[in-house]
């Protein structure tokens, strides 16, 4: 198989899982959810899917990229998903493309992007701002440090732990 020939063989992959992905989205509304999905592909193979579930379980973080997240890790027995592709409907907000740098995934692809999806009434848009080096006071929540003088206790003891488990 040539170098080109296996591209387009990704790509159409690809592609095949952005319509889940877009699918599972489509559905979630449908099924009381928001319009948002996601999956998670491993060695080629969908390991887990995700839809947004924020509003049918009172869950913020419940966003569709999460779910896929929560469940490839389940699925995989691991916190980490190194070699792993996020498959998702629209460009993941702040929170999700956080949750998926943690999860350490090689790669996202998506379908929507952030205006599509202020178009339709969700606020993503004013969340990407406020990580444009935006003043703390210009934040729509007060945010502050507390002087405590053992504020890093909690990282002394797990420093101290001989059998933790980094990440």
């Amino acid at each position: 198989m040539t170098a080109h020939t296996q591209e387009s063989s990704i790509q159409e992959i690809e592609r095949v899982w952005m319509d889940e992905a877009i699918g599972l989205a489509t559905d979630s509304v449908r099924n009381g959810g928001g319009p948002f999905g996601a999956l998670i592909a491993k060695d080629g193979e969908i390991v887990a899917i995700g839809n947004n579930q924020v509003t049918s379980n009172l869950d913020p973080t419940a966003h569709g990229e999460v779910t896929a997240i929560r469940a490839a890790c389940e699925q995989l027995g691991t916190f980490s998903l190194e070699g792993c592709v996020l498959v998702t409907s629209c460009e993941p907000c702040p929170m999700c493309l956080s949750s998926a740098l943690w999860a350490r995934v090689d790669r996202i692809i998506f379908a929507a992007d952030r205006d599509d999806a202020a178009v339709a009434g969700f606020d993503d848009l004013k969340f990407y701002g406020l990580f444009e080096k935006k003043p703390a006071e210009q934040w729509p929540l007060a945010i502050e440090q507390v002087d405590m003088p053992n504020r890093t206790a909690p990282f002394d003891a797990w420093l101290a732990k001989s059998d933790r488990i980094d990440y």
